[in-house]
């Protein structure tokens, strides 16, 4: 049952809001001073706090309950506060919802619009605490991982991201190959890197070939290497990636660009591990753990000939399907930070909260290097210690589109949603995607009242 602490001098308004919250089964504690409230808050948890923000008869300026919000903000910063004010104070009340308060509510209160915002806080804070419990449970298995395995700095925050990493540990020690899918940009060698350090092979080398930047006719020779003369500029013997691994691992990326002539070689050195130099009659025999990655529809391109069917399932033993960055996107501000301090190193720059709301408004089709590219030319442009979203220069795709919509509401858009909220502004800001400060503000400049 949530639970709501009433902080009044008066206990005819403890005993009204008590039996008021009681009819939704909501449980209440009423305390009659600030330290009253300060001590109950300290031996007993609750959901949300409603304050009085005067204590003393012969004031209404809201001093003491300015002081009390602080106290509580202090020592229980993510705790929802509602604030009862009279008309006199009612200044100080919306400077301090400009702080952080969760809401203000006029005395005499309107019994249906103070039920309405106790219950949307408390379903807020309850949506914020599971969040919250995700987030602590997702780090505890992300260092858990980290005592028994080697993660390569790995950024990680989400549950889509985590179990891709936890798939990636767990097969790291068999010799199965692994097939790594996903879009470009996503992070796919970061993977096949974090299983090679953590597979038998980690002393030998790591090597990485991507099939996609190189001319059909030289992936042959590039993997498994030529001798001199095999094709025209080919003036010496080399050795290819496949010799170059031995030991190790070979991570082919954009395997799907492979010609059907290598795919045949490639084939049989993972059921046999010999191959030919290309120009070269002589067998040679290599030990490597193979990896490949790709952002292509492989069964697709079975369908359509090319790609071998055999390959496919060959290559595809283990699979570990990486999601797009708009997948995972509580990833998207612990990587904006990591590649922010990289790139500001003598001077710490911070996000702004503007920068922050594009950062996840944008859909990021370029994924993780798309992420990386904006963080580093935002961080080589900014003057001061913060980066504004107007820094970050996002492309105007559909979705950051509607975030600054939203973000700039008409008088007409904000009138609507008051209306519709019944003239509770959490609700309204929810509905308008905007923080509960965000619309105040908003409502100061088109002087809205409530």
């Amino acid at each position: 049952m949530p639970s709501v602490l009433i902080i009044d001098d008066h206990p005819g308004v403890g005993e009204a809001l008590s039996v008021l919250l009681s009819l939704r089964d909501i449980h209440t504690h009423v305390a009659l001073s600030p330290a009253e409230g300060l001590a109950l808050l300290a031996r007993q948890s609750v959901d949300l706090v409603i304050q009085d923000m005067n204590f003393h008869a012969d004031t209404t300026s809201g001093e003491d309950g300015t002081a009390l919000f602080h106290a509580i903000r202090a020592q229980h910063p993510d705790l929802p506060v509602i604030l009862l004010t009279a008309w006199t104070d009612l200044a100080r009340a919306v400077a301090l919802v400009k702080a952080g308060a969760a809401d203000y509510l006029a005395k005499p209160w309107d019994d249906a619009k103070l039920l309405t915002t106790v219950e949307n806080l408390l379903e807020l804070a309850d949506c914020s605490r599971q969040a919250r419990r995700g987030q602590q449970q997702r780090r505890q298995r992300l260092q858990a991982l980290a005592q028994r395995y080697e993660l390569q700095g790995l950024v990680c925050a989400s549950e889509e991201l985590l179990r891709c990493v936890e798939l990636a540990c767990q097969v790291a020690r068999a010799s199965a190959p692994v097939l790594i899918t996903g879009p470009n940009g996503c992070g796919k060698e970061r993977i096949a890197a974090i299983v090679h350090a953590n597979s038998a092979v980690q002393q030998g080398p790591f090597v990485a070939v991507n099939c996609g930047a190189l001319p059909a006719e030289l992936i042959e020779a590039e993997l498994f290497g030529c001798d001199s003369g095999a094709y025209t500029g080919a003036t010496r013997a080399r050795e290819g990636r496949f010799e170059a691994a031995d030991g190790g691992t070979l991570f082919l990326d954009e395997i799907g660009n492979l010609p059907l002539a290598g795919q045949v070689k490639l084939l049989r050195v993972l059921e046999t591990g010999s191959f030919e130099r290309l120009g070269s009659s002589r067998t040679r025999q290599t030990r490597v753990r193979v990896l490949s990655a790709t952002n292509a529809d492989l069964r697709a391109l079975v369908r359509e000939g090319r790609f071998r069917e055999d390959l496919y399932y060959r290559l595809n033993v283990i699979e570990i399907a990486l999601p797009a960055l708009a997948q995972r996107s509580d990833d998207i501000i612990p990587l904006a930070e990591h590649f922010l301090a990289r790139y500001t190193t003598e001077r710490q720059a911070v996000l702004s909260d503007s920068a922050r709301a594009a950062l996840r408004a944008h859909d990021w089709p370029g994924n993780v290097r798309e992420l990386k590219n904006a963080i580093e030319r935002a961080a080589l442009l900014a003057h001061e210690g913060s980066i504004s979203a107007e820094l970050l220069a996002l492309p105007m795709t559909s979705a950051n589109l509607t975030g600054r919509d939203l973000d700039e509401p008409s008088r007409d858009s904000l009138l609507a949603a008051l209306e519709q909220a019944g003239g509770v502004v959490s609700k309204a800001a929810a509905a308008l995607g905007l923080s509960r400060q965000a619309l105040y503000r908003r409502m100061q400049h088109h002087q809205l009242e409530r």
